[in-house]
């Protein structure tokens, strides 16, 4: 469940309006973004990379409740990147917390493609729960 932190109200980027897909990796899913279908019932910001994964069923942790207040649901965007709203300073704080960060690195709850091209997102294997991965 998405929670609300005060100091991390911001408006929201806008959602996309074109169909795109995300891939996730290492997984090699790939799901369909209707935005018609925007913003799913989940945590992130309406249209994040976290709300689109958990609403297809992707194990993304996301201690916080996706409100951009830790950095576990940092993912990597390999490819698209230049399609997501700039990080916030808030983002990029809470990323200076996350192990192992790269130029591509982004919180999954703040990343909100705008549906121009499509993306690939790797989940770190440090970053997925093997538990639920398996079944």
């Amino acid at each position: 469940m998405g929670g609300h932190t005060p100091e991390h109200d911001q408006a929201a980027p806008a959602l996309p309006t074109q169909a795109y897909r995300i891939t996730f990796l290492p997984a090699d899913r790939t799901v369909e973004v209707d935005p018609r279908d925007l913003p799913y019932d989940a945590s992130g910001l309406p249209g994040s990379i976290l709300n689109i994964a958990l609403h297809h069923g992707i194990d993304l942790d996301h201690a916080c409740g996706g409100v951009c207040a830790c950095s576990t649901c940092h993912v990597v965007v390999r490819e698209g990147l230049a399609t997501c709203n700039e990080p916030t300073e808030d983002e990029e704080d809470q990323l200076d917390e996350a192990y192992d960060l790269t130029p591509q690195s982004r919180l999954a709850c703040q990343c909100v493609p705008d549906g121009s091209a499509d993306l690939v997102v790797e989940i770190p294997d440090w970053n997925r729960n093997l538990v639920r991965e398996g079944q």
